[in-house]
Parts: C-alpha cells; sequence; structure tokens
C-alpha cells in the first residue's frame, strides 16, 4: 500500500487548512508517445504532476508542505515538477515557513534525460538557501523514495523520519540486477534498516509524525528570525498566529516562468552512433584521466583521506597551482575504479573535505568527474551514500569561493552530479553526464540492456547535448580522442582550467554567489542557451 500525496496532507494538516500554491506545469518537450504518458499519468493520479505544494497548519502552526504523489510516473522529477517544487521551496523562505517536504519517488524522469537529472541540483540549491536563511526543514520520506530524489531533498533535512516498511535508497535494485547478473541483498533499503544504521532519525506513521513535527518544530522555530520583509526580528511563534497567505494560487508565476521549453526539441530522437561511440571511448584503458592532469600542475600537495580516519582509494585529493592559477583539487581517479569499487560514502565526505578546505583557505576548488558511478552496494547504502551526495551538492552550491567542474570522462549517476554544481562546467568532447550508465537506463525503461545507444542519444548525454542545453560552459577538444594524444589534451585541459579559474578569481563574491544562483535557479528553463 503506498499513501497518495492527498492522503497524507489529510492526515498531516489540520482540517480544511490546506491552500494549494500549484500553478498548471510548465510544458516541457515531450514526443507524442511522452504526452500521452503524461496524460494518461494525469487520470490515473488524479492530479497535473507528481508533486503537490502549498500551505497549511500543523496543530494551529503554519507550514509550507511539498508532496510527491507517486501515482504519476512513479513520482518522477522532471523539469515541471523540479519548478513546482523550486518556487515552493522559494515562496516557503519569502513567508519565513517552516517546510515538511514528504518525498515518494523512483527518481529522475528518465523520459526527460540528463536536463531532468540536474534539475536536483537547482533543488538542492533552494532547500539549502531555506536552511541558510535560518527555516526549519523537515523531511518524511514515503515508500518508495529512491535515487536521485533520496540523494539531493530527500537527504537534506535538519530531522528526517520515514514510514514505516519504506523502500528507501540510492540504487535501483533493478539496475543493480542488470548491471551485475545477481539480485541486490534483501532488507538493505528499508526505512527500518536505515534507521538503525543512522541514516534516518526514525520510522514513524503520519499520525506519530504528526506529534513528532510538531514538537520539533516547537524546537527548531523558538529562536528569534528576521522577518524576511523588513529584516527585524520576529517571533515564529507570533508568524505562526498570522493568516494564511492571501496570497492568489492562480496568479502569474513570481519567476515568470514561460508556457515552452525548447518547444523544437525532440528528445526520443532515433538513435545516434555519435553519442554511444563517446561514452565507448570515454571508457578506454587508455584514456588519461586527473591523475595525468596532476602531472602538468606546479606546487603539487597530494593529500589523502577525510581527516576522520576514512580514505577511498577511488578519489585524489590535492593542492596545487593551474597555470600559476592556487587551487584545490578533488575528482574521481579511473584507475582506482575496478568493478564494484567505485566512488563511496568515504569519497564523498573526502570530497566535502575538499570544499571546507577551499572555503577556509579561500581558494578556487576544482572538481574533476570521471566516474562509472557511485558505489553500488549493501554497504554504501548503509553507510549513507545518498544523503553524501546531497550534502555535496548543497555545498558546493553554496560556497564562497569560486569553482570549476571538469567532465573528463563518464559522468555517472549521483556520484558525478555531487561534483558538478560550479560556477564554470567543461567537457572534454567525449565526455557524458547521465542519471545512470546507459545500460542501466535501458534495464528501466526497456527492460533489457540492448536499448543502451538509443537511450544514450535520447537522453542528450552527450558534451555537446550538454553544451546546448546550459549545463556545460565550453568543450576542449580531443584531437580526435584523449587516448591517443593523452599529454597533449592533458596540456590543453590543464591551460583550459587555468583560464577559468583566473577569469573566477577577478569576480566579487557576491556577484559569484549570485550568478552561481541564477545559473541554476534557471537550468531547463527559457532563457538558457540553446
Amino acid at each position: 500500500m503506498r499513501t497518495s500525496a492527498r492522503e497524507l496532507l489529510e492526515q498531516l494538516l489540520d482540517k480544511d487548512s490546506f491552500v494549494s500554491w500549484d500553478r498548471p506545469p510548465v510544458t516541457v518537450a515531450a514526443s507524442p508517445q511522452y504526452r500521452d504518458a503524461l496524460r494518461k499519468a494525469a487520470v490515473a493520479a488524479g492530479t497535473d504532476e507528481s508533486v503537490l505544494t502549498g500551505e497549511g497548519s500543523l496543530r494551529g502552526r503554519r507550514v509550507a508542505v511539498i508532496a510527491c504523489e507517486f501515482g504519476f510516473l512513479a513520482g518522477s522529477i522532471g523539469v515541471a515538477a523540479a519548478e513546482r517544487i523550486v518556487s515552493a521551496v522559494e515562496r516557503a523562505t519569502e513567508l519565513g515557513l517552516p517546510l515538511v517536504a514528504s518525498p515518494t519517488s523512483g527518481g529522475t524522469r528518465m523520459q526527460e534525460g540528463t536536463v531532468a537529472f540536474v534539475q536536483m541540483v537547482k533543488i538542492a540549491g533552494a532547500v539549502a538557501a531555506h536552511k541558510s536563511a535560518g527555516y526549519p526543514y523537515v523531511v518524511y520520506l514515503r515508500n518508495p523514495t529512491m535515487g536521485g530524489v533520496f540523494a539531493s531533498w530527500g537527504s537534506l533535512g535538519h530531522i528526517t523520519f520515514a514510514e514505516p516498511g519504506a523502500l528507501i535508497g540510492f540504487l535501483g535494485p533493478r539496475v543493480y540486477e542488470a548491471l551485475y547478473g545477481r539480485p541486490f541483498p534483501e532488507g538493505v533499503q528499508t526505512a527500518e534498516n536505515l534507521y538503525r544504521r543512522g541514516v534516518i532519525d526514525g520510522v514513524l506513521t503520519i499520525p506519530v509524525f504528526r506529534r513528532i513535527a510538531h514538537r520539533a518544530l516547537s524546537v527548531l522555530s523558538g529562536m528569534e528570525l528576521p522577518d524576511p520583509a523588513t529584516g527585524r526580528q520576529f517571533s515564529e511563534q507570533t508568524a505562526a498566529s498570522q493568516q494564511l497567505s492571501s496570497r492568489d494560487p492562480a496568479a502569474p508565476a513570481r519567476n515568470g516562468v514561460a508556457e515552452s521549453i525548447r518547444p523544437d526539441a525532440e528528445p526520443n530522437r532515433p538513435a545516434d552512433d555519435r553519442v554511444w561511440q563517446s561514452v565507448l571511448i570515454s571508457r578506454r584503458p587508455q584514456r588519461p584521466g586527473l591523475r595525468e592532469l596532476l602531472r602538468h600542475v606546479t606546487q603539487r600537495v597530494p593529500l589523502s583521506g577525510t581527516g576522520q580516519g576514512e580514505s577511498d582509494r577511488t578519489a585524489v585529493l590535492a593542492l596545487g597551482r593551474f597555470r600559476g592559477q592556487p587551487c584545490v583539487v578533488f575528482g574521481h581517479d579511473r584507475r582506482g575504479q575496478q568493478g564494484e569499487n567505485t566512488m563511496g560514502p568515504a569519497a564523498l565526505r573526502e570530497a566535502r573535505r575538499s570544499m571546507a578546505l577551499a572555503q577556509e583557505l579561500r581558494l578556487p576548488l576544482v572538481l574533476v568527474i570521471d566516474t562509472v558511478g557511485a558505489a553500488l552496494s549493501k554497504e554504501a547504502e548503509e553507510r549513507g551514500l545518498a544523503p553524501e551526495i546531497a550534502r555535496c551538492i548543497a555545498d558546493l552550491v553554496t560556497l564562497d569561493t569560486p569553482t570549476v567542474s571538469v567532465l573528463l570522462g563518464q559522468g555517472t549517476g549521483g556520484g558525478a552530479l555531487a561534483l558538478l554544481p560550479a560556477d564554470r562546467v567543461l567537457a572534454a568532447t567525449h565526455g557524458w553526464l547521465a542519471p545512470l550508465p546507459p545500460e542501466g537506463a535501458s534495464a528501466i525503461v526497456f527492460r533489457d540492456t540492448d536499448h543502451a545507444a538509443e537511450l544514450a542519444a535520447a537522453q542528450r548525454i552527450s558534451a555537446a547535448d550538454l553544451l546546448e542545453d546550459g549545463v556545460v560552459d565550453r568543450i576542449v577538444p580531443e584531437c580526435p580522442d584523449a587516448a591517443d594524444e593523452p599529454v597533449d589534451f592533458a596540456r590543453r585541459m590543464v591551460a583550459a582550467i587555468a583560464r577559468e579559474l583566473s577569469a573566477l578569481r577577478a569576480l566579487p563574491e557576491p556577484e559569484l554567489r549570485a550568478a552561481r544562483h541564477a545559473r541554476y535557479r534557471r537550468l531547463g528553463l527559457p532563457g538558457m542557451p540553446n
């Protein structure tokens, strides 16, 4: 049994107190088949998208709420759903309201490809801004909560609870079985197991969560907070007694979102051999990785581990100068990734160490993406892989120092997304970014791995597609393949990074932060490069 979004709201909020904030969802570019799937999903779920937002009172306390609807395409998050979520988070911040979010989702919407995958960055950024403003963020995970949703806004709560028996995890069991030929261990991805492992704070039915959330908000909201309108201090208890917002839910969207997104795009275009060839080229054993780049960096100082007793040999952390530009460097080590030995929670905590170093030393941060994906294992799930991905994304979006991300080769899943949000994003010609390896996407959509090449093209994962969609700022050429010219390519990439660092260091911090916020806020919306 699954709890619908409306059932959640009825049980969580005071009777008849919910006021919707939702406007008609923005229209995304879609094939006829996808449009038909959206129509059928709306009829089946009784909602116009996979998420409902609004405000209400929780035992007399005014709160903003976000609730996923699994009945709408498995609660998947695409551009329209992400825009609805971010608008709600921003409105809660403006109104100074505590925010209660209840995800239930299979993850990223496969029909919209990589542009849907990177929506998790802007959702995490909005949540991070809400928390930075001093307002509570409480999460209640419902059955199931998986993939990018769990690894972003589902794991950023000040406190996080889940409903009994909920399936919760980063890795989809079907994908694991398709990639490795055996089932994922049972009992790992359950709310109860993650509670025992300390990943979440508790397992509660909705009526009990309602009481606990009220009690927690009484503590979390008990401090004096700045009034978002006047800047004066005010008590949240006073704010809770104010009337519910009188803003007209049908009023024009504050962010001026247009009705159409890339109307001429065709997400389900035929399989493109060029894209699949890039995937194969990126997997060549001879391809230069981060260690080859560092050979052309001066004043190198290798570092190791989290500083708290953990290390992960699939990642590299160092200090160095790129053509005279000082920085902290962190990234994936393609040589250290073998079989199922890929980026785990320790590597992500090491990534967060690199961010803290850059922040404290006021140095730019360079992040290098070259991964087959985050670790797919029982141990990774139980040691908090998804929450660490979420924290990396939130930390990067809010960092006060210049950042450059480099898509050097493979960019698979949350392990890649964790290092993506930067002021500037470079990509090698054959670099790519996708929510899953193409074979995994094929396993979800077609229940086999035979359609990997087709989906690689349809999901717009290539460097050229990412440049067109505004995810990447610049492509560093391979002539024609970095594996055949490793030294020249490494020098070319180091020089490109140095130029970006020099330009970013010349910008004032407030301008840098504002530009980064604007960049990720508009991902997938009109105004992005075409």
